[in-house]
């Protein structure tokens, strides 16, 4: 019965088999102009529908925005072509999206889910770093900024300013960080070896989690096909 019930959390890998697939799809059919943007489009509504939050697609949408918008401007420029900046413009909103599930997606959820296929522990390793290290990041340019301003270092689009006050610093925290992560992680008893280990909570494949796939994969396959 666990099966059937509705999980507003898409499963990890679920999760992370909609961004590789969205991402492959979508640059593959960019110059199917009107279907690959009504795809995508449709893609963005249903993660939003099976639990990847609005805020995480709003997150990425100004950067696309402007993304999008310079090589709209610039392949437009470069051949005169409409279609050729709208194709453009579908494969940045391609990448985008892609990067939609796994915000939505918690660290120590994909590691259960990895762990529980036994993949091997390098990549689940690996996989967790990197999830981890992205919020990481933001915090650490957020605490060099604030620093600069409580030191009145002046602005970073001084070329002097932003290496001495934000590049070095940041640099600096970069190493820290890492180092604190490695820690982190050994002393959770994470290793790369063959050692045995168990599953505290496991994660459940859901039927929510097959309607998904289900849809995601039908909407591609219209789109293909017509």
């Amino acid at each position: 019965m666990n099966f059937f019930r509705f999980n507003r959390k898409l499963y990890p890998t679920a999760a992370l088999f909609a961004g590789v697939f969205i991402i492959i799809f979508g640059l593959a059919e960019a110059k199917n102009l009107t279907l690959c943007s009504a795809f995508l489009g449709f893609s963005l509504i249903w993660l939003m529908i099976f639990g990847c939050s609005a805020a995480a697609a709003m997150r990425i949408f100004p950067f696309y925005l402007a993304v999008a918008l310079i090589f709209f401007g610039i392949f437009y420029a470069a051949t005169g072509s409409f279609e050729a900046g709208h194709a453009m413009a579908n494969r940045f909103a391609a990448v985008f999206l892609a990067v939609v599930p796994g915000m939505a997606t918690e660290p120590v959820r994909m590691t259960r889910a990895l762990s529980q296929m036994r993949a091997p522990r390098s990549a689940t390793l690996g996989i967790l770093i990197a999830m981890s290290f992205m919020p990481l990041l933001k915090t650490e340019i957020k605490r060099v900024r604030e620093a600069m301003k409580t030191r009145n270092a002046g602005s970073v689009l001084n070329p002097p300013v932003f290496y001495r006050a934000f590049l070095v610093p940041f640099a600096m925290r970069l190493v820290s960080v890492s180092d604190t992560l490695a820690l982190s992680v050994e002393t959770r008893g994470f290793t790369i070896g063959k050692e045995p280990y168990t599953i505290y909570k496991k994660e459940n494949f859901v039927f929510s989690d097959f309607l998904f796939l289900f849809g995601l994969t039908a909407s591609a396959a219209v789109t293909a096909v017509l």
